[in-house]
């Protein structure tokens, strides 16, 4: 269910992109096994999870062109699944963000900054495409949220000394 979400996700706004109806888009580039494999594999880790939330940090968005297989585009459907999402100034000219990884985020995450929280496991996916100036990286931080506040309030510090031989002025002065 959440892999066909995803999916149609897509088709909404390809055909929107493209200026067609839904039933008329036709998956040229995110129909690639490396994006099923994408969108299957993402469902099929967050059932298996099974999450209460999932957070995603504002995505960068960069400021170059797309090669697809109707030319170059500014990032046309990455833009279109992001609507509504924030983003931030990824300040490079090469695509940071896929149209399948926009389009899972968009569909899955809620958007917010990263929480307290007691972290129990992370992970890394690494794309294919090298950056000069940043690793290519995607991180999973998986975690138990943790009030900030109430932290504090399990904690319990104990101070201890003994008076016994202790002169009554030097008692004062500690007072």
């Amino acid at each position: 269910e959440l892999a066909r979400r995803i999916f149609r996700r897509i088709g909404v706004a390809e055909a929107k992109v493209h200026g067609v109806p839904l039933e008329t888009v036709h998956f040229h580039e995110v129909g690639a096994l490396d994006s099923i494999v994408d969108i299957v594999g993402a469902a099929a880790g967050l059932v298996h999870l099974g999450p209460e939330e999932v957070l995603c940090t504002p995505l960068p968005l960069a400021h170059g062109m797309v090669k697809t297989a109707n030319g170059h585009y500014p990032l046309p459907a990455t833009v279109e699944f992001l609507k509504g999402c924030p983003v931030v100034d990824g300040a490079c000219d090469r695509e940071l963000v896929t149209p399948t990884g926009a389009a899972i985020a968009a569909e899955i995450a809620t958007f917010a900054p990263l929480p307290a929280m007691q972290l129990t496991a992370s992970g890394y996916g690494v794309g294919g495409r090298d950056l000069q100036d940043r690793p290519n990286v995607l991180r999973g931080l998986l975690g138990r949220q943790s009030d900030p506040q109430s932290a504090d309030l399990d904690r319990v510090t104990v101070l201890e000394t003994h008076l016994d031989a202790a002169s009554p002025e030097r008692l004062g002065a500690l007072q």
